[in-house]
């Protein structure tokens, strides 16, 4: 345990924590609910929740993993002093690898339109539909290569993997986003997505609909209740000061999502002013998979040469917004080994890797019938559960003076601050009720 990792510097972490939060959820996710959910009205939302919501129970896992500086599973053992509490972690930390199972599988199809970009730029037009079109060679062999690198980055370490590559990627994916709205916003038709985009329709800002949605994601979108963010935090120095990391990491992630909506929402209109229909069969914004793998790239096809360019800048931006996420989901169970079964870290890495890739096969084998299960059980049903129950072990087992007592390690005031009078109360009353009501609704749905 002495020989622990620990980020060297507050930036180190916003940007390994901000990183892990930031994945295909905010690129991919935020812009599709924004489309469907009035535009503005669900930003605004949003933004509310994230803070009312999200980062409270973001706090809850960093402070109990700078408390313990232990893995997951060891980590609720301790401050449950219980198996409940080590059970619970066993459960996060198997979540968190499935997520990575079929999270593997998505990043590996945006690694291969981003090889299918380059390749038709230079014309390599005769194998481009192997690269587009789903198959099981194709699922397979990108999932394998986009695990390996996960891999390759992690078996580094705190410093000199996790962090060493966050504070390259993190600021690579904000540059490729902010260079890909200017330019779509210099596009016909882009005004009109501008406008649904920052136009609000108060109509529906009470709409439970819209409710439940932005309440989903602010909570998913920072890659909370699976144990991710509690083992950053047990890599962070006790005389930083948590709340003000814990702020940094949600406004970066918030950031983030806001940007991807700058660009996204935009870049279907600018495809509608092109000819590209953006409107599925029931009258509703395309989302999802139909968006990024049909109506953007058939926007950059329509656009000529430069459009090709586009199309290789965006595929590498999904491409690294997979990676920082997915380093992040897999040092879960590899603290675990790591830790608890003293097994070397290069070794315990390419053994979760091998693990997580035959999970992985398996859905690539069976897709129709476990893809969508799998996301279902791990994102509606799990991760849900998992952050109520941290919520209950930190504010019901664990109790407000011992949370508070690790907060003032760098906060020594915490005690007489705003926070330090509110989020005890908060995480204890307010987060559980509002994720119960969330995780009801979900399965009334």
């Amino acid at each position: 345990m002495n020989n622990r990792g620990e980020f060297s510097s507050r930036l180190g972490f916003v940007l390994a924590a901000s990183g892990s939060a930031v994945g295909l959820g905010n690129i991919w996710g935020f812009p599709s609910q924004v489309a469907q959910n009035g535009g503005a009205a669900f930003v605004l939302v949003y933004l509310l929740l994230a803070f009312l919501l999200a980062y409270p129970v973001l706090m809850a896992e960093l402070v109990i993993g700078r408390a313990t500086k232990s893995n997951v599973i060891d980590a609720l053992g301790e401050i449950t002093n219980s198996k409940v509490g080590r059970y619970v972690g066993v459960w996060g930390a198997i979540t968190a690898s499935l997520i990575l199972s079929f999270y593997a599988i998505v990043a590996g199809w945006m690694m291969a339109y981003f090889i299918e970009a380059i390749l038709a730029l230079f014309g390599g037009d005769s194998i481009l539909s192997w690269f587009t079109d789903s198959s099981i060679s194709r699922n397979w062999l990108f999932c394998s290569v986009f695990l390996f690198f996960t891999a390759l980055i992690v078996t580094g370490g705190v410093k000199q993997g996790i962090e060493k590559w966050s504070v390259r990627l993190m600021p690579t994916l904000i540059i490729l986003i902010v260079l890909l709205i200017l330019y779509v916003s210099s596009q016909p038709g882009a005004g009109a997505g501008w406008k649904a985009y920052l136009l609000p329709d108060f109509s529906i800002i009470f709409d439970p609909e819209l409710l439940i949605s932005a309440m989903g994601q602010a909570f998913f979108s920072m890659s909370l209740g699976v144990g991710t963010m509690l083992v950053y935090g047990s890599y962070i120095a006790k005389k930083e000061n948590l709340p003000s990391l814990g702020a940094s990491v949600a406004l970066v992630d918030i950031g983030v999502a806001v940007l991807a909506g700058m660009l996204i929402i935009p870049a279907m209109y600018v495809a509608q002013a092109n000819g590209v229909s953006i409107f599925a069969d029931d009258g509703q914004l395309v989302e999802g998979g139909a968006l990024i793998f049909s109506v953007l790239p058939n926007l950059f096809d329509s656009i000529g040469f430069f459009g090709g360019v586009i199309a290789i800048v965006f595929f590498l931006l999904m491409t690294i917004a997979s990676l920082t996420s997915s380093i992040s989901m897999l040092e879960v169970p590899v603290s675990y080994l790591v830790e608890n079964k003293a097994l070397p870290r290069s070794r315990s890495v390419w053994l979760m890797s091998t693990i997580i890739f035959l999970m992985s096969s398996i859905i690539i084998f069976n897709f129709e019938s476990l893809f969508g299960l799998v996301i279902a059980f791990t994102t509606e049903y799990s991760q849900p559960l998992l952050g109520l129950l941290i919520c209950i072990f930190v504010s019901w087992i664990w109790h407000r003076d011992a949370a508070l007592e690790e907060l003032s390690a760098g906060h020594p005031d915490i005690k007489n601050s705003f926070f330090g009078k509110v989020w005890p109360v908060y995480v204890k009353f307010i987060c559980p009720v509002i994720i119960i009501v969330m995780f009801v609704r979900t399965i009334w749905s």
